[in-house]
């Protein structure tokens, strides 16, 4: 079945324009004509196009030109000429500067509607291919307790319609994952699934990078760029952490959902963009619009359908085929001869508290893997795990407890900032954010601490 799409027509020929206009509409297509190519460079900046077709000679700029400027803009949109005097070296020229197929005129609407057609699902495959390769083995939602059993029972429900979800969940229990399964499951599939951490972009270029802006709209601005809504045109965007906006932010945001349009930074015009937004966050957004820190409406927004993923902690019956599966993972990326993991292995794993949850837990594999030659037993994960202590050993601690207040003070402080730095994905921002201190404070009190931050961010 053919898949609709977009194509701009560039003709200085009103006839041939009409023609095609209608041969792709009637396939199915949508058509939009433009009977000149500085008109048609202006479209193609400002609305997502899946394929351009440009005739060569006409007046003023010809579409040799029309694509080398396409190409200075930075559309990523395929393109296929056709001339009607057309020559090998102009073949050649139009291949060379990144023309996808050349047609000669007259054009049989046959062969050009299966030239296009063929452009289609090259542009696909090549996004698909780009794609997989990204996600080969880092993108498997694994599971098999009743705890994320209701999770995923919930995303099925949601996943094939447009409803807004908020992911909620503390750092590392794989909302991203979730995010992208619920793509997976959408009509949406076959587009892009693009994401942004909002807490991890700093406040001056976070429109930037969703929105996008144009070349000299600012200093560095070199290049015109496309935002992640731009990108994620008939697909999804995944805005993580979602409740470390700037609050200037959450208003621009806000008008795109409504208007279902961006703004490029500099640009004259909106650009319509066709996006599912899904957000994330490991903060309580109910608490943050009553203290002022996000917008009401925005909530409403985008607060429709609320997912709660549960904490490695709570879903231990997940623990062995999560092991498995890193195990695996770790191993085939390395060259490495499996090992396996003994019951009391798993058993040791299952009485860790997992502060740092499942990204944590991959962290914890790959070094068991790195100590161990032939079996991983519960020893080994004592050795993995120095600061981890099981429910019992925990108790027999407190028991034993010496030294003075300040010392205790000290070590409670130490555990409590170490925790936190697992959570946030050892970036300094957000832990600094959920501990209530500036991020330069954190770093002092980091080497009060003795605790090494690029120790902990090498250990990934």
């Amino acid at each position: 079945m053919t898949v609709k799409a977009k194509i701009l027509i560039v003709d200085d020929e009103a006839n041939t324009l009409a023609s095609l206009s209608r041969a792709f509409r009637l396939a199915g297509h949508e058509a939009v004509v433009c009977d000149n190519a500085e008109r048609a460079l202006e479209l193609a900046k400002t609305q997502p196009f899946d394929l351009i077709l440009s005739d060569v000679v006409m007046p003023r700029r010809d579409g040799l030109t029309l694509l080398e400027d396409l190409k200075t803009a930075g559309v990523a949109a395929p393109v296929v000429m056709m001339s009607g005097q057309a020559h090998i070296e102009m073949a050649v020229r139009a291949t060379r500067l990144g023309a996808l197929d050349f047609l000669e005129k007259p054009l049989s609407t046959d062969k050009l509607l299966v030239t296009v057609e063929n452009a289609l699902k090259l542009t696909r495959l090549e996004t698909e291919n780009r794609d997989l390769r990204s996600r080969v083995g880092k993108h498997t939602l694994v599971w098999s307790g009743e705890t994320m059993r209701r999770v995923m029972t919930q995303i099925e429900r949601v996943a094939a319609s447009e409803t807004r979800i908020c992911i909620y969940g503390e750092t590392g229990t794989g909302k991203e994952l979730v995010a992208r399964t619920l793509h997976e499951k959408s009509h949406r599939a076959a587009g892009p699934f693009v994401t942004l951490n909002c807490a991890a972009v700093p406040a001056e270029l976070i429109e930037s990078e969703l929105f996008g802006h144009e070349k000299g709209s600012f200093t560095g601005a070199v290049q015109r760029h496309a935002g992640k809504f731009e990108q994620a045109h008939r697909g999804t965007l995944f805005l993580d952490e979602i409740g470390d906006m700037p609050t200037a932010m959450q208003a621009k945001l806000l008008r795109v959902l409504e208007e279902g349009e961006v703004e490029r930074i500099g640009a004259d015009k909106p650009t319509a963009v066709d996006v599912r937004v899904v957000v994330a966050t490991h903060r309580n957004l109910e608490q943050l619009v009553e203290s002022g820190g996000f917008r009401r409406d925005l909530y409403h927004r985008v607060v429709v359908f609320p997912v709660e993923l549960p904490p490695l902690r709570e879903r231990c019956e997940d623990l062995p085929a999560l092991v498995e599966h890193f195990a695996q993972q770790v191993s085939a990326q390395n060259g490495w001869k499996p090992v396996p993991f003994a019951a009391s292995a798993i058993e040791a794993l299952k009485e860790y508290a997992w502060p740092g949850n499942i990204r944590e837990l991959r962290n914890v594999v790959e070094r068991l893997l790195l100590l161990v030659d032939a079996e991983v037993d519960a020893e080994a994960v004592h050795l993995a795990l120095p600061g981890a202590r099981t429910s019992a050993q925990a108790a027999e601690h407190d028991r034993e407890k010496t030294g003075t207040l300040a010392d205790r003070v000290l070590e409670f402080e130490r555990a409590e900032v170490l925790a936190e730095l697992e959570r946030s994905g050892k970036h300094v921002t957000p832990a600094a954010k959920a501990l209530g201190l500036e991020r330069s404070h954190l770093y002092k009190k980091c080497q009060q601490l003795g605790i090494d931050l690029q120790s902990l961010r090498s250990s990934e």
